[in-house]
């Protein structure tokens, strides 16, 4: 067996290793059981809310056994074609096996990495708010841009994607949009993307064709479910309604539908107009809940967060990325050194490797801050 594929298998094995503390192995195969046990119960359907809690958890756990077991028999079903070819002195077998094993190490690093995602809110699904920065129209155009970016993202990944308010541009683009989004995991892959993003390129709103650079800020934060309370005094709100309107006066209300909740005690202003008011005034208030339980989530972890998230208005010095189109192709987080050439790609929401790369950084700064503390 080549080096190469004895790496390839040690990595597999370490993917396998944490898989198994994830889901505490030892106990695993019991909670199955009680799972299965709770779902034949005739009166489980009594209370929608948690029977649909379980069965997530149940499938949940299903999906992480399967995803072991299958793993770790990929890996010895191709070590023992290895080793069946090498006697036979086959060696196409041997490629075909030692192939398939640097295929799974890929498959197993992936499924290390979905399973870190165990933060308080990680499985939640989320909201994600984009406001243009500095630079004008170039900057609605950036913040449209981005929007169609993370929608094709959530797409890709099979998630729910519902828009919760939008504010158009004068010229082109978006002045803001929110958007749900709606999957398991959601919170977990997309707040890595909380920050301000960067674009160079050749103007298409200036006539000299001259390089131009915008800034869009990008802020996540988790749906907050029955299960998380955050109390919200209601002296401190205020409640404003609105008409709202889309581009070309589509969508334009006959009365003023549209819900504002300002937070008084931290300056949260939070908007959703793209239901009836009775609708909206729920959307901006969980929106708001949302928002509150992102500042105690950030509170907590402070010092992990320190290591890598820039602050501030979207403008020069506070970007989390570069988007590069002239004089070069090139996207780079300015967090991890993670780049590629492949703009396009990116921005039709290939971005799962600017997040595992955060996602990594982010355990590895958790770890420090363990093991600091144990110091």
């Amino acid at each position: 067996m080549r080096a190469e594929t004895q790496n390839f298998a040690t990595e597999i094995e370490k993917s396998l290793d944490l898989l198994r503390q994830r889901m505490d192995w030892e106990t695993a195969q019991h909670r199955l059981e009680e799972f299965n046990a709770r779902v034949e119960d005739p009166n489980l359907w009594d209370d929608a809310e948690k029977a649909q809690k379980l069965m997530r958890d149940r499938q949940m756990l299903v999906d992480a056994l399967a995803t072991h077991d299958t793993i770790k028999q990929d890996l010895a079903d191709n070590l023992e074609m290895i080793e069946l070819g090498e006697m036979e002195d086959d060696a196409e077998v041997v490629t075909d096996a030692e192939n398939a094993i640097a295929k799974l190490a890929k498959v197993a690093a992936k499924k290390e990495l979905e399973a870190l995602l165990d933060g308080e809110a990680d499985s939640n699904d989320t909201f994600l708010e984009i406001n243009s920065g500095a630079g004008g129209t170039e900057s609605c155009d950036w913040a449209s841009m981005l929007a169609r970016m993370y929608v094709r993202w959530a797409e890709k990944k099979g998630y729910k994607v519902e828009l919760q308010s939008e504010s158009q541009g004068e010229e082109a683009g978006i002045k803001s949009a929110t958007y749900k989004i709606s999957g398991h995991n959601a919170y977990g892959w997309l707040k890595s993307e909380s920050g301000v993003h960067r674009l160079v390129r050749i103007s298409p709103f200036d006539s000299a064709a001259k390089r131009h650079t915008s800034f869009t800020s990008v802020g996540v934060y988790p749906v907050v479910d029955d299960n998380i309370e955050i109390e919200v005094n209601p002296a401190d709100i205020r409640i404003d309604t609105y008409r709202s309107s889309g581009a070309g006066g589509q969508h334009v209300n006959t009365t003023d539908s549209a819900v504002r909740i300002t937070h008084a005690p931290t300056g949260i202003v939070v908007t959703s107009s793209e239901k009836s008011q009775h609708q909206n005034r729920d959307i901006a208030m969980k929106a708001l809940k949302s928002r509150l339980y992102q500042m105690e989530l950030d509170r907590r972890n402070e010092a992990v967060n320190e290591m890598h998230e820039n602050k501030g208005d979207a403008g020069w010095g506070n970007q989390i990325r570069s988007y590069v189109l002239q004089p070069y192709q090139m996207v780079k987080d300015l967090r991890t050194a993670y780049e590629t050439s492949d703009t396009k790609g990116v921005l039709d929401g290939d971005l799962d490797g600017f997040m595992a790369a955060t996602l990594a950084l982010d355990v590895a700064g958790k770890s420090r801050a363990e093991a600091q503390g144990e110091g």
